[in-house]
């Protein structure tokens, strides 16, 4: 099993940017994929952009060429980032981290994002 903490996430102005970190711990040698998600308020969850341990990485079309999605592996740990530019409106939402390996399917609490017109 995996422990992921998010953090970053806070109120920019429209055209602003943000940066979210994901921290995980735990079994990260199972890790496979690892991405972002987000749930605005009264719509479903949607991918934003996920990453694979070969470096491979997909992203929704409504953040192509705005976002960017990394990870760094260190001793014990692998930092999860989404690089956030040219923020609208429409991307604000609660930002959940998710890694999948094997024989799990792990999210993290969550971090706020509200960005103002």
């Amino acid at each position: 099993q995996v422990h992921l903490v998010e953090s970053g996430g806070g109120l920019v102005q429209a055209g602003g940017s943000l940066r979210l970190s994901c921290a995980v711990s735990g079994t990260i040698s199972r890790i496979n994929d690892m991405g972002w998600y987000r749930q605005a308020p009264g719509k479903q969850s949607e991918l934003v952009a996920t990453i694979t341990n070969g470096g491979r990485t997909n992203y929704a079309d409504s953040v192509k060429g705005r976002f960017t999605i990394s990870r760094d592996n260190a001793k014990n740990m692998v930092y999860l980032y989404l690089q956030m530019n040219s923020l609208r409106p429409e991307d604000t939402a609660v930002y959940f981290c998710n890694c999948r390996g094997f024989g799990f399917n792990s999210w993290g609490q969550g971090t706020q994002v509200t960005v103002s017109s």
